[in-house]
């Protein structure tokens, strides 16, 4: 199958296997970290396992937001006050070095994302000075080859501030945008003129940027499918080269923010499906590539051709191409992968701003990757990305015999494969178009953790 092929909409089997599981931005997934381990030991562990060098995915996390979105699920700090960055990025500063005497310098930094938060909530200093330090203590690459992105909020980026990005070295925004219909951004607390997103976009194609990214999310309250097809046709217009359309999940008992929004407002399940399946259908027409998931991209992106051409890969930061990169994130709550070894910030800023006074990282808890789980991650990696496998391949790759390892697996796969959402053919798995909306499902019948006669309702629900 062309990842390239028409998604199919079977409402049958959507309702039989939309069920809640994990995105599989890591296996094993965030759930199984732990504190019950030596992780001063762990984070020792990290640093050249192999003996090798390689090249890092580097991540900065910068927690602040002046406004609040009411949707909103990611570690953040809410405040009005400018100030209240300037301790944090003391300690950042701090964070940095430490890192840096631990993992060492001299892996080259491919690639380089801010995250948050609002990570525009910086001054202009504070951004150069955040560079500054980045760039004492890791090897950055220095005239463009890198792909450093940041993550913006069109209030909180200026013209003059969008310039200093680009003359520090960003070559990449992502910009939220959510929603463009001003009834729902108001009932989600997040009011930005299309007229402010535009000119962000031409102003950033100006400064030639290499990709401008945005993120959308559908299921906000009173979105229909008639309003949310208008948001993706002006979508289209202003040409993104990459699109997220993320499923809201209203869990107001885990995310307070999320008390604000009037539940009777939001869109039923139905209407929720309604609004994916046109989406997927005015994007795939307008040209882009359905990644997979709730990723797009234009044909000629990275991520698309890294798909065709069988290197997408897959970590904390969601889809990427640099599948050979080690990931070293910074920054209160973040999440790391050297090697084998996966190790986590404090996800409070206290404890995370105090364990860096006495001059300790601050990871508090992560796990090791056992052999077990670095063969069913590559099954997994393998199926999210590539929506196919070749079993004699992935034996000799995993050094396994993959019929009898996954035996189980195999006979479950066979009701999925009946159902019509894979076809198995010899030694090849492969994903359709039906499937392909619910390859999660797909993968969870490779996840050691997750019992197999009960569905996780830790997770969101996959559609």
């Amino acid at each position: 199958m062309s990842v390239q092929s028409k998604t199919v909409w079977n409402r049958a089997l959507i309702d039989k296997y939309n069920y809640s599981g994990p995105r599989y931005t890591s296996y094993p997934t965030a759930l199984q970290f732990t504190d019950q381990l030596d992780l001063k030991k762990l984070v020792s562990n990290s640093n050249n396992t192999d003996g090798a060098v390689r090249p890092v995915s580097l991540y900065v996390h910068i927690p602040f937001c002046s406004h609040v979105c009411y949707y909103c699920a990611c570690n953040k700090i809410i405040t009005k006050r400018r100030d209240r960055a300037a301790p944090y990025l003391e300690k950042l500063y701090r964070e940095i070095e430490l890192r840096a005497q631990s993992a060492g310098s001299n892996h080259i930094i491919e690639q380089l994302h801010w995250g948050g938060g609002t990570p525009t909530f910086i001054n202009e200093d504070e951004i150069h000075g955040l560079m500054t330090q980045l760039r004492a203590h890791f090897n950055l690459m220095e005239t463009d080859q890198g792909e450093y992105s940041i993550e913006i909020d069109p209030r909180e980026c200026s013209r003059q501030k969008l310039n200093l990005l680009r003359y520090e070295g960003f070559n990449r925004i992502s910009i939220g945008v959510q929603d463009i219909n001003p009834e729902v951004q108001k009932a989600v607390n997040r009011v930005q003129s299309i007229e402010m997103i535009q000119a962000l976009v031409e102003h950033a194609r100006h400064l030639q940027f290499k990709s401008v990214n945005m993120d959308l999310i559908y299921g906000l309250p009173l979105q229909t499918p008639k309003s949310y097809t208008k948001t993706i046709e002006r979508v289209i217009e202003l040409g993104p080269d990459r699109l997220s359309i993320f499923n809201y999940a209203h869990l107001p008992q885990r995310f307070r923010p999320q008390l604000r929004i009037n539940e009777a407002d939001l869109p039923s399940p139905e209407q929720k499906l309604e609004i994916l399946e046109n989406s997927i259908d005015q994007l795939t027409e307008a040209g882009y590539i359905y990644i997979g998931m709730d990723h797009f991209a234009k044909p000629d992106d990275e991520l698309a051709l890294a798909q065709k051409q069988g290197q997408l890969h897959r970590n904390f930061q969601g889809y990427t191409t640099h599948k050979n990169c080690d990931m070293l994130a910074l920054g209160v709550s973040s999440i790391s992968q050297m090697g084998d070894t996966v190790f986590q910030n404090s996800t409070d800023l206290k404890t995370y701003m105090g364990l860096i006074e006495q001059d300790q990282l601050p990871v508090v808890r992560g796990l090791q990757i056992t052999e077990d789980d670095r063969i069913r991650g590559g099954v997994i990696m393998q199926l999210i990305c590539h929506f196919k496998l070749d079993i004699k391949a992935m034996s000799q790759r995993l050094k396994i015999d993959f019929e009898d390892y996954f035996n189980r697996e195999l006979e479950r796969l066979q009701e999925m494969a009946e159902d019509g959402l894979i076809t198995i053919d010899g030694d090849q798995i492969e994903v359709t178009p039906t499937g392909r909306l619910l390859i999660r499902s797909i993968c969870m019948v490779f996840d050691a953790y997750i019992p197999k006669d009960t569905k996780t309702k830790s997770f969101s629900r996959i559609i």
